[in-house]
């Protein structure tokens, strides 16, 4: 593993560039990027597919995103979901600037909003020849619709009347920018379990991290959120080959069999029984298997894309 920078217009990216172990600078290799969760830094489950990844013969980058982890941009802490897409597109570049990668053979793979994320890049950037999602989230529809998707888009008016007022006191009364956390800080009764479990995993010694601070802006970040669908134009946009891996205990299970539904061109829906939307972070059963389907679709797809 290798820590990188690459440019993203003005910003800086960090990531963390995994080889084969038998890496020859002067082979061509097929390329993964990996796209980590709403939260998350290249060193957690981003990191560990790549990882993984490289081991089966593939170059592989994780990055952070664009104003958090270690890469640059201003303000701290904002998750932009257009700006996330963008870090997708900036990473496909630097792959492609890589003398030992074939830049006709490059994938992604996203994880919960990286999913998304990855899902919206590859919609205008067929570059990428060929996508994975794991445990996927569309995060603008989930912030609306909830976490079950059973709320509708209306519900999340009073989040958008909190936004204005909050607004209001920073520009006109100076006051001091608010964040919200990504996962619950003291998860109750009430979480559902994948967010409880969500909080094992960021908030212990699982798999904590200091670069995940658990924290986003609210004004800056929810105004762009709330808007954004991942999906859309997925009919006619998305034409390349996409594997969609999610639990049947998944309550994100609805975004999943969403994207499989909507996609025209070539698809595939693997629903791993029994798994819960955050055991393909770390769950050695889980993602064990996820690896092996998406090592299997990459290498099919993307050794057919060099033909």
């Amino acid at each position: 593993m290798e820590a990188i920078t690459f440019p993203n217009g003005p910003i800086t990216m960090a990531g963390n560039l995994c080889l084969p172990a038998d890496f020859d600078p002067e082979s061509s290799y097929p390329a993964v990027v990996t796209v980590h969760p709403g939260g998350g830094v290249k060193e957690q489950v981003a990191g560990l597919y790549a990882s993984r990844f490289a081991e089966q013969g593939f170059v592989a980058l994780a990055y952070d995103a664009s104003f958090q982890g270690e890469s640059g941009g201003e303000p701290r802490f904002l998750e932009d979901p257009y700006a996330r897409v963008e870090d997708v597109r900036a990473a496909v570049d630097h792959l492609q600037s890589l003398p030992y990668v074939d830049p006709g053979r490059i994938g992604a793979l996203g994880v919960c909003a990286g999913g998304g994320y990855a899902v919206g890049a590859a919609l205008t950037d067929h570059r990428i020849k060929a996508l994975t999602t794991v445990s996927a989230v569309n995060i603008g529809t989930s912030f609306r619709r909830g976490w079950y998707g059973t709320d509708s888009d209306a519900a999340a008016v009073p989040t958008l009347q909190a936004l204005a007022r909050q607004r209001t006191a920073e520009a006109a009364e100076g006051a001091e920018p608010t964040y919200l956390p990504y996962v619950p800080a003291e998860p109750d009764a009430t979480t559902p379990r994948d967010l409880a479990e969500a909080h094992d995993y960021y908030l212990t010694p699982r798999a904590q991290h200091p670069n995940a601070q658990n924290k986003f802006l609210f004004t800056k970040s929810v105004s762009r959120i709330l808007t954004f669908d991942a999906f859309h134009m997925v009919e006619d946009l998305l034409t390349q080959p996409v594997l969609i891996v999610a639990g049947s205990e998944a309550g994100s299970l609805w975004m999943s069999t969403e994207l499989h539904g909507r996609a025209r061109g070539p698809k595939q829906l693997v629903v791993v029984e029994g798994g819960a939307h955050m055991d393909f972070y770390d769950v050695p059963k889980y993602v064990d298997q996820a690896v092996a389907e998406a090592v299997s679709f990459f290498r099919e797809h993307l050794v057919a894309a060099q033909d």
